[in-house]
């Protein structure tokens, strides 16, 4: 039996932050502000596109003007696969995943039609049943209901979904959600933000087990 797998797109899939740190420094430039760098905006994911550019301002003691993100929105969709790239073993094991009959979904805060074109870019978006983005519904991570419409679009079923997340986000949402999540450990999140997740992988290639393991206890198969 297999079930739904739900994946984090940003820290779990790919890492996205050298584009997302770039599209940063050209709003700020614009603004007169100095830049952040990598490992800054790495800390500053996983809230969705606004609270990203707030956090960069913040950090700069300021707040962003009404056309900050439409500004840092256009500017990304141009440059979203300039530098960004897979995680070692994703493409092969997603595939693995999909010939041993799993249903895989994005769950992500990134807006959808960014999430959509940055997986079509990388050349794993056909293997997704739904993508789950930001602004599909009416929440987001950490509320659960985000999960469980993402599970739904997907056609899957809450009792045979697990989540795999690298972020506070996940783990908060799969538990309100009654999903097991495996925390992604290569990804930005602290390991603070692991400790109450169901297992942990070290890398994408531990996906396949882990989640085989947490479906296998949670129906008894």
């Amino acid at each position: 039996m297999r079930g739904t797998l739900l994946l984090d797109l940003d820290g779990t899939l790919v890492n996205s932050v050298p584009d997302l740190a770039a599209a940063l420094n050209r709003l700020m430039s614009t603004r007169g502000l100095a830049g952040v760098s990598e490992a800054e905006t790495a800390r500053m994911v996983g809230d969705g596109v606004e609270k990203l550019v707030g956090r960069a301002f913040a950090a700069r003691g300021t707040v962003p003007d009404e056309d900050a993100i439409a500004t840092y929105v256009a500017d990304y969709g141009v440059h979203y696969a300039d530098r960004t790239h897979l995680y070692p073993g994703v493409a092969e094991t997603l595939a693995s995943l999909a010939d041993d009959g799993w249903h895989l979904a994005v769950c992500t805060n990134k807006l959808e039609r960014p999430a959509r074109d940055l997986l079509n870019a990388l050349g794993i978006g056909a293997v997704f049943s739904a993508v789950g983005g930001g602004d599909s519904f009416p929440v987001r991570k950490p509320d659960p209901q985000h999960l469980l419409a993402t599970i739904a679009a997907a056609s899957g079923r809450p009792k045979t979904a697990v989540m795999v997340g690298d972020h506070r986000n996940d783990v908060v949402a799969a538990h309100g959600a009654g999903i097991p999540c495996i925390f992604a450990a290569w990804g930005y999140g602290t390991t603070e933000m692991a400790k109450s997740a169901e297992a942990i992988a070290e890398s994408f290639s531990e996906v396949p087990t882990l989640a085989s393991r947490l479906l296998r206890a949670r129906t008894g198969t």
